[in-house]
């Protein structure tokens, strides 16, 4: 029995395997036009058997079993694809062998490129198993975050401050949910290039894990967004953002405003909104000149609503106005549509009266107040001419293209929160007109789109923006190893033909 054993343990020991590093058969995924590394691709055996390309476009076979086999690997990407065969399947058979390679291309259906994932673990999990270099100082793992929810960021003090919505950790299912936050270097300062990924150093606790920056009194998460940095009177610059309490099922019982201590690295509450004020700041803050005066904009869908660009300003409610046709109605929530003489709808900026939404001008269509024609959301797919239901946007300025941009997420589009459009127009206000989809996903959400103006590169050419990748309101029950709730950057080149100028302006 002795010698069968010591024959059995030979054998194992000489049989081929995969168990080390230099080991791993590395499949790397490429865009067939630009040669770089897709992130995101998934590749399934005929056994169910999952791999996901890490942000360097690569996949670490690891499976013993595999070891001199010929395997197909099924092959899907969201915004990509893979040639079909004769039978309509899209994948490629490959001889899988310890320490060796292959390489697959994929045609890049979106217009957008995906580049990296930002947040999460494993972000090069696969490159460092086949031995591949990484440009992250933390490539595997970074303060223990697992996952995170929608971004906030703005320079201040030299530096870009990120902050985050709930966070998952690695010890225990429940992680932190009173925003953590980070900071980096821009590129220019020191900071990796941004087509390579972002060095986050974030604030930590005792434990190593990402801390809690805004740990606002009363039960439920605390979210905070309008995060903007304003200098005061006597020129120091400030960070700002406005907060909100949430309990089940996501209802808001409290938000308002508070400012980031450098030295404690926490938010403070320097102000309490009142739930009766219909305009308050929101969303991602755009600096906009109007009247000889520099003004913040805020909104969700696109940024109607606008205060002075003062710290003193920030927290007054009463300072806020909105770009609207509405007017107060005789009762409290019936809003009355204001028209001129000819009986058109009277836009100016107005106090007391909440912004315009798709839904709020739907209402009032169907109380034949308002004509579909006379709506403001008039926002168009260019290639199908149908109406396209925006949900959140960024706006910013883009001097390639001497327009402002857009990048927005739609409601109910083929996914139910996971398109994403490119709009330009001659004001942060609109007309928002025609947008053409650049990235799309089958059945996944990606939502929250934050566009990035630092670092825009060659004049504004190359733009890049990032979203929350999450099964969350999709309606899909599989969720993608360790990208599911994580932030992905995404890079859009203006100078697209499939972006050209002239379609926007019709």
């Amino acid at each position: 029995m002795r010698n069968i054993a010591c024959l059995l343990l030979i054998a194992w020991c000489c049989a081929p395997r995969l168990s080390l590093a230099g080991d791993c058969f590395q499949i790397r995924v490429i865009d067939a036009a630009t040669k770089r590394g897709i992130p995101l691709v998934e590749l399934k055996t005929v056994n169910e058997i999952q791999y996901v390309t890490d942000s360097n476009g690569i996949a670490a076979v690891n499976e013993p079993g595999l070891v001199n086999q010929e395997v197909y690997f099924f092959i899907r990407s969201h915004g990509y694809e893979y040639p079909a065969d004769g039978f309509g399947y899209r994948g490629k058979k490959l001889k899988v062998t310890s320490g060796g390679n292959a390489v697959l291309e994929l045609k890049r259906i979106n217009v957008a490129e995906r580049l990296y994932r930002i947040t999460g673990g494993g972000i090069y999990r696969d490159s460092l198993l086949t031995g591949e270099p990484v440009p992250l100082k933390d490539p595997v793992l970074n303060a223990q975050v697992l996952g995170s929810d929608s971004v906030q960021n703005t320079l201040f003090q030299g530096r870009v401050y990120w902050f985050w919505g709930d966070t998952n950790r690695t010890s225990y299912p429940l992680g932190n949910f009173q925003v953590p936050g980070a900071v980096s270097e821009l590129p220019e300062r020191g900071g990796l290039p941004i087509e390579r990924g972002i060095n986050l150093e974030y604030f930590v606790d005792e434990s190593g894990f990402a801390s809690q920056t805004c740990p606002m009194p009363g039960p439920g998460p605390t979210w905070i967004d309008a995060l903007v940095t304003l200098q005061d009177e006597s020129g120091r610059e400030r960070l700002f953002a406005k907060y909100v309490k949430v309990k089940a099922p996501l209802t808001v019982y409290e938000r308002g405003l508070v400012e980031f201590n450098s030295e404690t690295n926490r938010f403070e509450k320097r102000k309490t909104f009142s739930f009766d004020a219909p305009l308050y700041p929101v969303g991602h803050p755009v600096w906009y000149e109007m009247e000889g005066r520099d003004y913040l904009l805020f909104g969700l869908e696109i940024p109607l609503i606008r205060v002075p660009a003062t710290v003193e300003a920030l927290g007054e409610l009463s300072e806020y106005e909105t770009y609207s046709y509405l007017q107060p109605g005789a009762k409290k929530g019936l809003w009355t549509v204001d028209r001129d003489d000819q009986g058109h709808v009277k836009y100016a900026w107005r106090k007391g009266v909440p912004p315009l939404s798709y839904d709020l001008e739907q209402r009032l269509i169907d109380e034949r107040r308002l004509q579909p024609e006379e709506a403001f959301f008039q926002f168009r797919d260019l290639k199908t001419k149908q109406h396209v239901q925006l949900h959140n946007s960024s706006v910013a300025w883009n001097a390639y293209r001497g327009k402002w941009t857009m990048i927005a997420s739609q409601k109910n589009g083929t996914s139910m929160l996971g398109e994403i459009w490119y709009s330009e127009a001659d004001s942060p206000l609109g007309p928002w007109k025609w947008g053409r989809k650049i990235v799309t996903h089958d059945r996944y959400s990606f939502y929250n789109p934050k566009q990035h103006p630092l670092f825009a590169r060659e004049n504004g050419r190359l733009i890049y923006f990032e979203g929350t990748y999450t099964t969350l309101f999709s309606g899909n029950k599989v969720k993608t190893p360790r990208y599911d709730y994580n932030q992905i950057m995404y890079r859009l080149d203006l100078s697209d033909p499939r972006l050209a100028a002239d379609q926007f302006a019709q």
